[in-house]
Protein backbone atom coordinates (compact mmCIF):
# COMPACT_ATOMS: atom_id res chain seq x y z
CA UNK A 1 0.00 0.00 0.00
CA UNK A 2 2.82 2.37 0.91
CA UNK A 3 4.53 1.72 -2.43
CA UNK A 4 1.27 2.31 -4.29
CA UNK A 5 0.74 5.58 -2.44
CA UNK A 6 4.27 6.68 -3.27
CA UNK A 7 3.70 5.87 -6.94
CA UNK A 8 0.50 7.93 -6.98
CA UNK A 9 2.31 10.84 -5.34
CA UNK A 10 5.08 10.57 -7.94
CA UNK A 11 2.52 10.60 -10.77
CA UNK A 12 0.82 13.65 -9.28
CA UNK A 13 4.16 15.41 -8.90
CA UNK A 14 5.18 14.70 -12.49
CA UNK A 15 1.74 15.80 -13.70
CA UNK A 16 2.01 19.08 -11.82
CA UNK A 17 5.50 19.66 -13.20
CA UNK A 18 4.23 18.98 -16.73
CA UNK A 19 1.35 21.41 -16.22
CA UNK A 20 3.80 23.99 -14.93
CA UNK A 21 5.92 23.62 -18.03
CA UNK A 22 2.85 23.82 -20.28
CA UNK A 23 1.70 27.00 -18.58
CA UNK A 24 5.17 28.44 -19.12
CA UNK A 25 5.27 27.66 -22.85
CA UNK A 26 6.11 30.59 -25.08
CA UNK A 27 2.98 32.59 -25.75
CA UNK A 28 1.29 31.63 -22.49
CA UNK A 29 0.06 34.30 -20.06
CA UNK A 30 3.11 33.91 -17.83
CA UNK A 31 5.57 33.69 -20.75
CA UNK A 32 4.33 36.11 -23.43
CA UNK A 33 6.18 36.72 -26.67
CA UNK A 34 8.24 39.89 -26.32
CA UNK A 35 7.58 42.46 -29.07
CA UNK A 36 10.14 45.26 -29.36
CA UNK A 37 9.80 48.58 -31.16
CA UNK A 38 12.64 51.08 -31.55
CA UNK A 39 11.85 54.53 -30.07
CA UNK A 40 12.00 56.41 -33.38
CA UNK A 41 8.72 58.27 -32.72
CA UNK A 42 6.78 59.16 -29.58
CA UNK A 43 6.85 56.26 -27.12
CA UNK A 44 3.18 56.65 -26.20
CA UNK A 45 2.15 56.39 -29.86
CA UNK A 46 4.15 53.16 -30.16
CA UNK A 47 2.77 51.74 -26.92
CA UNK A 48 -0.83 52.45 -27.89
CA UNK A 49 -0.46 51.20 -31.46
CA UNK A 50 1.59 48.23 -30.32
CA UNK A 51 -1.23 47.18 -28.01
CA UNK A 52 -3.62 47.19 -31.00
CA UNK A 53 -1.24 44.86 -32.83
CA UNK A 54 -0.78 42.60 -29.80
CA UNK A 55 -4.55 42.21 -29.39
CA UNK A 56 -4.99 41.39 -33.08
CA UNK A 57 -2.20 38.81 -32.99
CA UNK A 58 -3.59 37.23 -29.84
CA UNK A 59 -7.04 36.95 -31.41
CA UNK A 60 -5.57 35.33 -34.52
CA UNK A 61 -3.09 32.95 -32.87
CA UNK A 62 -4.24 32.43 -29.29
CA UNK A 63 -0.78 33.51 -28.16
CA UNK A 64 0.02 36.25 -25.67
CA UNK A 65 2.27 39.18 -26.52
CA UNK A 66 3.89 41.95 -24.46
CA UNK A 67 4.99 45.22 -26.08
CA UNK A 68 8.24 46.97 -25.14
CA UNK A 69 9.68 50.31 -26.25
CA UNK A 70 13.29 50.42 -25.02
CA UNK A 71 14.96 53.77 -24.44
CA UNK A 72 17.31 53.51 -27.43
CA UNK A 73 18.14 51.49 -30.54
CA UNK A 74 21.04 49.89 -28.65
CA UNK A 75 18.74 48.84 -25.81
CA UNK A 76 16.40 47.22 -28.34
CA UNK A 77 19.21 45.09 -29.77
CA UNK A 78 20.36 44.21 -26.24
CA UNK A 79 16.86 43.12 -25.27
CA UNK A 80 16.37 40.91 -28.33
CA UNK A 81 19.75 39.24 -27.86
CA UNK A 82 18.93 38.65 -24.19
CA UNK A 83 15.73 36.80 -25.20
CA UNK A 84 16.84 34.73 -28.21
CA UNK A 85 13.92 32.29 -28.08
CA UNK A 86 11.09 34.65 -27.18
CA UNK A 87 11.64 38.01 -28.91
CA UNK A 88 10.53 39.67 -32.11
CA UNK A 89 11.32 43.22 -33.08
CA UNK A 90 10.51 45.95 -35.56
CA UNK A 91 14.00 47.35 -36.10
CA UNK A 92 15.62 49.41 -38.87
CA UNK A 93 18.27 48.14 -41.25
CA UNK A 94 21.33 49.22 -39.23
CA UNK A 95 19.88 47.86 -36.00
CA UNK A 96 19.10 44.57 -37.73
CA UNK A 97 22.63 44.23 -39.14
CA UNK A 98 24.14 44.86 -35.71
CA UNK A 99 21.71 42.46 -34.02
CA UNK A 100 22.45 39.82 -36.66
CA UNK A 101 26.19 40.22 -36.15
CA UNK A 102 25.92 40.20 -32.38
CA UNK A 103 23.66 37.25 -31.70
CA UNK A 104 22.18 35.94 -34.96
CA UNK A 105 18.85 37.79 -34.97
CA UNK A 106 17.01 36.73 -38.16
CA UNK A 107 15.02 38.94 -40.53
CA UNK A 108 11.66 37.61 -41.70
CA UNK A 109 9.91 40.52 -43.39
CA UNK A 110 10.32 44.20 -44.18
CA UNK A 111 8.13 47.25 -44.37
CA UNK A 112 6.33 48.36 -47.48
CA UNK A 113 5.39 52.04 -47.58
CA UNK A 114 2.99 53.06 -50.33
CA UNK A 115 4.44 50.44 -52.64
CA UNK A 116 8.08 51.20 -51.84
CA UNK A 117 10.39 48.60 -50.30
CA UNK A 118 13.05 51.28 -49.77
CA UNK A 119 13.16 54.69 -48.15
CA UNK A 120 15.62 57.56 -47.92
CA UNK A 121 17.39 59.96 -45.61
CA UNK A 122 16.27 63.54 -45.99
CA UNK A 123 18.65 66.33 -45.04
CA UNK A 124 16.51 69.16 -43.69
CA UNK A 125 17.19 72.84 -42.92
CA UNK A 126 15.07 75.86 -42.13
CA UNK A 127 13.60 77.59 -45.20
CA UNK A 128 15.36 80.80 -44.23
CA UNK A 129 18.71 79.00 -43.87
CA UNK A 130 21.72 80.00 -45.96
CA UNK A 131 22.47 76.32 -46.59
CA UNK A 132 21.78 75.49 -50.24
CA UNK A 133 24.31 72.82 -51.23
CA UNK A 134 25.64 69.63 -49.67
CA UNK A 135 29.01 71.30 -49.16
CA UNK A 136 27.38 74.04 -47.11
CA UNK A 137 26.89 71.51 -44.29
CA UNK A 138 30.59 71.62 -43.40
CA UNK A 139 31.03 72.95 -39.89
CA UNK A 140 27.28 73.24 -39.29
CA UNK A 141 25.55 71.73 -36.26
CA UNK A 142 23.89 68.40 -37.03
CA UNK A 143 20.77 66.98 -35.34
CA UNK A 144 20.14 63.24 -35.74
CA UNK A 145 17.76 60.85 -33.93
CA UNK A 146 20.11 58.20 -32.47
CA UNK A 147 23.45 56.73 -33.46
CA UNK A 148 21.67 53.45 -34.24
CA UNK A 149 19.26 55.03 -36.73
CA UNK A 150 19.88 53.91 -40.30
CA UNK A 151 18.40 56.91 -42.08
CA UNK A 152 19.09 59.35 -39.26
CA UNK A 153 22.77 58.61 -38.67
CA UNK A 154 24.45 55.67 -40.42
CA UNK A 155 23.60 56.55 -44.05
CA UNK A 156 24.24 60.29 -43.72
CA UNK A 157 27.51 59.55 -41.89
CA UNK A 158 28.65 57.50 -44.89
CA UNK A 159 27.54 60.16 -47.39
CA UNK A 160 29.07 63.06 -45.48
CA UNK A 161 32.37 61.23 -45.05
CA UNK A 162 32.45 60.21 -48.73
CA UNK A 163 31.99 63.86 -49.69
CA UNK A 164 34.69 65.02 -47.28
CA UNK A 165 32.18 67.05 -45.27
CA UNK A 166 32.84 67.37 -41.54
CA UNK A 167 29.82 68.69 -39.62
CA UNK A 168 30.23 70.80 -36.54
CA UNK A 169 28.42 70.10 -33.26
CA UNK A 170 26.58 66.77 -33.11
CA UNK A 171 23.13 66.89 -31.47
CA UNK A 172 21.55 63.51 -30.63
CA UNK A 173 17.89 64.53 -30.55
CA UNK A 174 16.41 61.20 -29.42
CA UNK A 175 13.99 60.50 -32.29
CA UNK A 176 12.91 61.55 -35.77
CA UNK A 177 10.20 63.87 -34.46
CA UNK A 178 12.73 65.60 -32.24
CA UNK A 179 15.08 66.13 -35.20
CA UNK A 180 12.38 67.95 -37.15
CA UNK A 181 11.49 69.97 -34.06
CA UNK A 182 15.14 70.90 -33.53
CA UNK A 183 15.39 72.32 -37.05
CA UNK A 184 12.00 74.01 -36.80
CA UNK A 185 13.08 75.69 -33.55
CA UNK A 186 16.55 76.60 -34.81
CA UNK A 187 18.36 74.37 -32.31
CA UNK A 188 20.59 72.91 -35.05
CA UNK A 189 21.61 73.99 -38.54
CA UNK A 190 20.62 70.80 -40.31
CA UNK A 191 19.02 67.49 -39.47
CA UNK A 192 18.82 64.01 -40.93
CA UNK A 193 15.66 61.95 -40.70
CA UNK A 194 13.50 59.63 -42.78
CA UNK A 195 11.92 60.47 -46.12
CA UNK A 196 8.89 58.77 -47.62
CA UNK A 197 7.64 60.19 -50.94
CA UNK A 198 4.66 62.52 -50.95
CA UNK A 199 1.42 61.39 -52.55
CA UNK A 200 0.82 63.44 -55.67
CA UNK A 201 -2.62 62.95 -57.29
CA UNK A 202 -2.37 61.66 -60.85
CA UNK A 203 1.44 61.71 -60.85
CA UNK A 204 2.99 59.09 -58.56
CA UNK A 205 6.39 60.11 -57.21
CA UNK A 206 9.36 58.36 -58.83
CA UNK A 207 13.10 58.35 -58.15
CA UNK A 208 14.56 61.54 -59.57
CA UNK A 209 11.49 63.66 -58.87
CA UNK A 210 11.74 66.66 -56.57
CA UNK A 211 11.72 65.79 -52.87
CA UNK A 212 9.13 68.56 -52.49
CA UNK A 213 6.76 68.19 -55.48
CA UNK A 214 4.83 71.38 -54.82
CA UNK A 215 5.13 75.15 -55.01
CA UNK A 216 4.57 76.97 -51.72
CA UNK A 217 4.20 80.26 -53.57
CA UNK A 218 1.07 78.84 -55.19
CA UNK A 219 -0.33 76.43 -52.61
CA UNK A 220 -0.62 76.79 -48.85
CA UNK A 221 0.22 74.05 -46.38
CA UNK A 222 -2.53 72.82 -44.10
CA UNK A 223 -3.29 70.15 -41.55
CA UNK A 224 -6.48 68.13 -41.27
CA UNK A 225 -7.57 64.81 -39.81
CA UNK A 226 -5.95 62.93 -42.72
CA UNK A 227 -2.52 64.50 -42.36
CA UNK A 228 -0.23 67.25 -43.65
CA UNK A 229 -0.87 68.75 -47.08
CA UNK A 230 0.41 71.36 -49.51
CA UNK A 231 -2.47 71.97 -51.88
CA UNK A 232 -3.55 68.48 -52.93
CA UNK A 233 -0.11 66.92 -52.23
CA UNK A 234 0.04 64.86 -49.04
CA UNK A 235 3.35 65.04 -47.16
CA UNK A 236 4.54 61.74 -45.67
CA UNK A 237 8.13 62.45 -44.63
CA UNK A 238 9.20 63.04 -41.03
CA UNK A 239 7.89 66.62 -41.01
CA UNK A 240 4.33 65.27 -40.95
CA UNK A 241 4.96 63.75 -37.52
CA UNK A 242 4.99 67.15 -35.79
CA UNK A 243 2.11 68.67 -37.75
CA UNK A 244 -0.16 68.95 -34.70
CA UNK A 245 2.30 70.97 -32.64
CA UNK A 246 3.81 72.76 -35.64
CA UNK A 247 1.16 72.99 -38.38
CA UNK A 248 3.40 75.35 -40.38
CA UNK A 249 6.32 72.90 -40.39
CA UNK A 250 6.48 72.72 -44.20
CA UNK A 251 6.53 76.52 -44.37
CA UNK A 252 9.48 76.59 -41.97
CA UNK A 253 11.50 73.46 -42.82
CA UNK A 254 12.69 72.42 -46.28
CA UNK A 255 14.42 69.36 -47.70
CA UNK A 256 17.97 70.05 -48.87
CA UNK A 257 18.60 66.68 -50.50
CA UNK A 258 17.88 62.94 -50.34
CA UNK A 259 20.23 60.04 -49.79
CA UNK A 260 20.67 56.91 -51.86
CA UNK A 261 17.85 54.35 -51.29
CA UNK A 262 17.89 52.37 -48.02
CA UNK A 263 16.35 48.91 -47.46
CA UNK A 264 13.18 49.24 -45.41
CA UNK A 265 12.86 48.51 -41.70
CA UNK A 266 12.61 44.88 -40.64
CA UNK A 267 10.47 42.50 -38.69
CA UNK A 268 13.06 40.25 -37.10
CA UNK A 269 13.06 37.38 -34.62
CA UNK A 270 15.45 36.15 -31.97
CA UNK A 271 17.85 33.50 -33.31
CA UNK A 272 16.27 30.65 -31.34
CA UNK A 273 12.63 31.56 -31.96
CA UNK A 274 10.47 28.52 -32.73
CA UNK A 275 10.03 28.16 -36.51
CA UNK A 276 6.39 27.04 -36.35
CA UNK A 277 5.40 29.91 -34.05
CA UNK A 278 7.26 32.34 -36.31
CA UNK A 279 5.30 31.15 -39.36
CA UNK A 280 2.04 31.41 -37.42
CA UNK A 281 2.82 34.98 -36.33
CA UNK A 282 3.86 36.02 -39.83
CA UNK A 283 0.60 34.69 -41.30
CA UNK A 284 -1.33 36.63 -38.66
CA UNK A 285 0.62 39.82 -39.38
CA UNK A 286 0.08 39.58 -43.13
CA UNK A 287 -3.65 39.18 -42.46
CA UNK A 288 -3.61 42.03 -39.92
CA UNK A 289 -2.05 44.31 -42.55
CA UNK A 290 -5.24 43.96 -44.60
CA UNK A 291 -7.53 45.20 -41.80
CA UNK A 292 -8.61 48.69 -40.75
CA UNK A 293 -6.90 48.18 -37.37
CA UNK A 294 -3.51 48.18 -39.11
CA UNK A 295 -3.88 51.95 -39.64
CA UNK A 296 -4.33 52.35 -35.87
CA UNK A 297 -1.09 50.50 -35.26
CA UNK A 298 2.18 50.34 -37.16
CA UNK A 299 0.42 51.59 -40.30
CA UNK A 300 -0.39 54.93 -38.70
CA UNK A 301 1.47 57.92 -40.13
CA UNK A 302 2.34 58.89 -36.56
CA UNK A 303 3.69 55.39 -35.80
CA UNK A 304 6.01 53.84 -38.43
CA UNK A 305 3.74 54.43 -41.43
CA UNK A 306 4.01 50.90 -42.84
CA UNK A 307 1.46 50.29 -45.60
CA UNK A 308 2.17 46.59 -45.27
CA UNK A 309 5.02 44.13 -45.06
CA UNK A 310 6.58 41.57 -47.36
CA UNK A 311 9.00 38.64 -46.97
CA UNK A 312 12.67 39.53 -47.37
CA UNK A 313 16.07 37.87 -47.05
CA UNK A 314 19.19 38.73 -45.10
CA UNK A 315 21.14 39.40 -48.32
CA UNK A 316 19.06 42.54 -48.91
CA UNK A 317 20.93 44.19 -46.04
CA UNK A 318 24.42 43.55 -47.43
CA UNK A 319 24.39 47.15 -48.72
CA UNK A 320 24.10 48.35 -45.12
CA UNK A 321 26.95 46.07 -44.06
CA UNK A 322 29.02 47.59 -46.85
CA UNK A 323 28.33 51.07 -45.51
CA UNK A 324 29.67 50.01 -42.12
CA UNK A 325 32.79 48.69 -43.84
CA UNK A 326 33.25 51.90 -45.85
CA UNK A 327 33.13 53.98 -42.68
CA UNK A 328 35.03 51.43 -40.62
CA UNK A 329 32.20 51.57 -38.10
CA UNK A 330 31.94 48.99 -35.34
CA UNK A 331 29.08 48.28 -33.00
CA UNK A 332 30.87 50.32 -30.35
CA UNK A 333 31.03 53.29 -32.72
CA UNK A 334 27.28 53.12 -33.31
CA UNK A 335 26.02 52.18 -29.86
CA UNK A 336 28.92 53.25 -27.68
CA UNK A 337 30.75 51.13 -25.15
Amino acid sequence: MRARTSLLLLILLLTSVHIGFAQGDLGSEDNPIQVYFVPSVEAQTITTGGAVMAEALQAATGLNFEVFVPTSYAATVEAMCAAPDSSMGFIPAAGYVLASNRCGVEVAAAAVRNGWNVYWTEYIVRRDSDIYTFGDLAGRSWAYPDAGSTSGFVVPSVELAAAGIEPGEHVEAGGHNQVVQAIYSGEADFGTTFFSPAIVPGAPWTVGDLAEPFDLTVDESRVNEQGLWVGDVRILDARANIRETAPDVVDQVRILRLSAPIPNDTLSFGPEFDAELKAQILDALFAFAETDEWAQSIGSEDFYGWSGLAPITDATYDSVRLQFEILGLTEADIFGG
